[in-house]
């Protein structure tokens, strides 16, 4: 029996635009609802380095002051774990492993060196793609936890003391992960060349697409059955 998982989301699509093949990734809507949450992230890593530690307490300056920091970060924390559910929405079933996962993670040293004739054809995203995308599922959940039993503004009676001093150790090591995750996030998407057209034009070229998600073109190209001219 074949794979018949599906291997795209909606707004995936081939179009021919002289002279090369261009492939939708992204719609709208889900570019706008990833460049929110990487706001967020890069809001909340420096607000959050800012209380980490005494030396880097000047970071506060960015935001207004200490005070206005410390406000800051727990509201655009909560918009963080919102915005990425609506990530989480339309992406979750594409990240769910399969098959391929376990050769392209057995071969990560010709991924590493770009050998990609010998890696299995992938569907939209890879076995790292998925990586990042769980690790940051679970870590976020785990900060909103959390953050919410050290928020004692407004949760101030929610757990004992002993408690909050566990979940604010918990709240540093999740988010020292998360940070780790995301810089790696940026980094593959900087080293694999045109991918972060996908999430500023929401396309990627043909060749692209070949080359690192093959099962996914193929899926659109036998969806679509022709290309469509636009």
């Amino acid at each position: 029996m074949g794979d018949t998982r599906v291997h795209s989301a909606p707004g995936d699509a081939i179009a021919s635009r002289d002279p090369q093949v261009l492939v939708s990734r992204y719609r709208g809507f889900t570019r706008i609802n990833h460049w929110i949450t990487a706001a967020c992230m890069i809001v909340l890593l420096l607000s959050g380095f800012a209380f980490f530690h005494p030396s880097l307490y000047g970071l506060t300056t960015l935001f207004g002051g200490g005070q206005t920091a410390r406000w800051l970060h727990p509201i655009i924390g909560v918009l963080l774990a919102v915005s990425f559910f609506g990530l989480f929405v339309q992406m979750w079933r594409l990240n769910l492993p399969v098959r391929e996962d376990v050769e392209w993670s057995r071969r990560i040293g010709d991924v590493l060196q770009g050998h990609e004739g010998k890696l299995p054809e992938l569907g939209k995203y890879n076995a790292g793609q998925k990586l990042v995308f769980w690790g940051m599922t679970g870590l976020i959940l785990i900060l909103l936890v959390s953050g919410v039993m050290i928020w004692e503004q407004y949760f101030p009676d929610l757990v004992p003391v002993p408690a909050r001093r566990i979940a604010l150790v918990v709240h540093a090591a999740a988010a020292v992960g998360a940070i780790l995750i995301f810089v790696l996030h940026v980094y593959a998407a900087i080293w694999t060349r045109g991918t972060l057209r996908a999430m500023t034009r929401g396309t990627v070229t043909g060749g692209w697409a070949y080359r690192h998600h093959r099962k996914w073109l193929r899926e659109l190209a036998a969806r679509q059955g022709t290309v469509r001219e636009d």
